[in-house]
């Protein structure tokens, strides 16, 4: 078993399930007592991300420094534990020499498993708005990304912020999530990306009749995939 590097913290919520999925994959797979050989570093949320707002290069070196100490310390691969920092990942993939699990591409298998061309994204402003995680989909497995109106990111990322990183868990904001969903499959989405690795967290069992990607648990999976193999 290849040991698992995390980087975590962002947020430490979304965090735990990474966690907690990979241990149970892994004693799925394995049986017994078996759990999974990982390191986690998990940065500050406040300093590394709040005080360096928008300022991507900064998030980058603190991200490329976690990166190079789990190497350090014994780790086989890296993943992140977050899918807006992927707006960061080549670099941190540049600056290491042991595999980097990219988010988008754990994805983008799934999606291509079930035959999909079109789907919809939920996730920060910033996973919704900017090209790093639509392109990345685009031009290495075919798949057309939609994302919500500028009113509904709003909503989604309000919720996000404020509520799934403090582990509030909301009716209405629930509510309000399954209404831009059915926006968004009204607009031709064959599946739903849940792009934030908090979503899943409020989106569990939401009705919902066509595929939704859980992008924390699929992204944990693959990481026991690769360290099994």
């Amino acid at each position: 078993m290849k040991i698992i590097g995390l980087i975590g913290g962002t947020t430490w919520i979304s965090t735990l399930e990474y966690y907690r999925i990979i241990n149970e994959t892994v004693n799925e797979k394995l049986g017994g007592k078996h759990s999974a050989s990982c390191i986690l570093y998990s940065v500050d949320y406040e300093e590394t991300i709040i005080k360096n707002y928008d300022n991507w290069n900064e998030i980058a070196k603190s991200f490329i420094y976690a990166a190079k100490t789990l190497e350090k310390a014994g780790a086989q691969l890296i993943i992140i534990c977050a899918n807006t920092i992927h707006k960061i990942a080549d670099e941190v993939e540049n600056s290491i020499n042991i595999p980097f699990i990219h988010i988008a591409d754990a994805t983008g298998e799934k999606i291509k498993e079930k035959n999909l061309k079109k789907v919809g994204l939920l996730g920060t402003k910033y996973t919704m708005s900017e090209d790093f995680y639509k392109k990345r989909l685009n031009d290495k497995y075919g798949i057309e990304t939609i994302i919500p109106s500028n009113q509904d990111q709003e909503t989604i990322d309000y919720i996000i912020c404020e509520e799934l990183t403090f582990n509030i868990i909301k009716k209405s904001s629930k509510q309000n999530y399954i209404k831009i969903i059915k926006k968004l499959i009204s607009n031709g989405a064959e599946g739903i990306i849940l792009g934030c690795t908090e979503i899943p967290l409020l989106i569990k069992s939401s009705g919902i009749d066509i595929p939704m990607f859980d992008t924390t648990s699929i992204h944990a999976k693959k990481a026991v995939e690769y360290s099994l193999k």
